[in-house]
């Protein structure tokens, strides 16, 4: 096969483990361990097909900003993925839990675009200043490769392990947060079982600031041709060591100067006549999840 045609296939293998929830072995193995041109290029073409398929992009995630993040999956840089409309969640909301293969969740502050960011190299303040406003988010991420047995290409090819994001309700502007300082607490409950603390972090744990995180993804964005625009959400990173799902579970993260954001997982997986991932190749519509 030609690399077009090989990456081309590749990309079609991992949109059919998700749209069948059946992880697949490493897709690594055929490329240099640390050959990320690769794995964006399997991305892309990833979201090319979803963009024929209707999907809308309405902003990009920053993943593997936290060191234990990356220390839990083996890998010593930060990568991105496309957020898509039909991903987003509100503060509260019911997520099935088939809704994500293998799913994780971690806490972290997005950031609410009010303007493009095309310089190649912008500053922290430029950065700052596009910012409209900031929120508490949760990122369920999901993996494709089997086991979560990933390298740095799986999960960049993997659209940097992307699943559904739940943003809260409080909209603080950015000068009002101590980036760096800020405190984030995980709880998780469940019927019968007490609640537990299952992640906790600062802003210093996202890459030194979730501002950096920023400007290393406005640059890379840039460098790649695609910018970033106003509008766009920016799930800037993990604040804190991602945590394994269960069905049926509920987790509250608070985040200082942001307050909380939650999520409850369905106590099974989708039932088999409701919207599945296969849909998104097919559907023009919004996905009906249940919301």
């Amino acid at each position: 096969m030609t690399t077009s045609e090989h990456i081309t296939a590749i990309s079609a293998t991992l949109l059919n483990a998700e749209a069948d929830s059946v992880a697949i072995p490493p897709i690594s193995s055929v490329f240099d361990r640390g050959d990320t041109d690769a794995g964006y290029a399997i991305q892309s073409a990833s979201v090319r097909t979803w963009l024929e398929a209707g999907r809308r992009i309405v902003g990009r995630k920053i993943g593997l900003t936290n060191p234990r993040v990356q220390q839990q999956l083996g890998v010593d840089q930060p990568d991105f993925g496309a957020l898509f409309e039909d991903m987003r969640y509100a503060s509260g909301d019911l997520l099935p839990f088939g809704r994500v293969l293998q799913p994780r969740i971690e806490a972290e502050m997005a950031f609410v675009l009010a303007a493009d960011l095309t310089n190649p190299d912008p500053s922290a303040d430029e950065v700052a200043a596009a910012v409209a406003w900031v929120q508490p988010a949760l990122e369920i991420v999901g993996s494709r490769i089997k086991d979560w047995q990933i390298t740095i290409v799986d999960t960049i090819a993997d659209n940097a392990s992307s699943g559904a994001f739940v943003l809260g309700s409080v909209r603080a502007a950015i000068s009002d947060i101590d980036l760096v300082g800020a405190s984030m607490t995980m709880q998780r409950t469940r019927d019968g079982e007490p609640t537990e603390t299952v992640s906790a972090g600062a802003g210093a744990d996202c890459l030194g600031s979730p501002l950096i995180a920023a400007a290393w993804l406005a640059a890379e964005m840039v460098r790649r041709g695609s910018p970033l625009r106003a509008g766009d959400v920016v799930l800037t990173g993990a604040l804190g060591p991602m945590v394994a799902v269960r069905p049926g579970d509920h987790f509250v993260a608070m985040i200082e100067g942001l307050g909380e954001v939650q999520v409850t997982f369905g106590a099974d997986q989708i039932a088999t006549d409701e919207w599945t991932p296969a849909d998104r190749l097919t559907t023009r519509e919004r996905p009906p999840w249940p919301r």
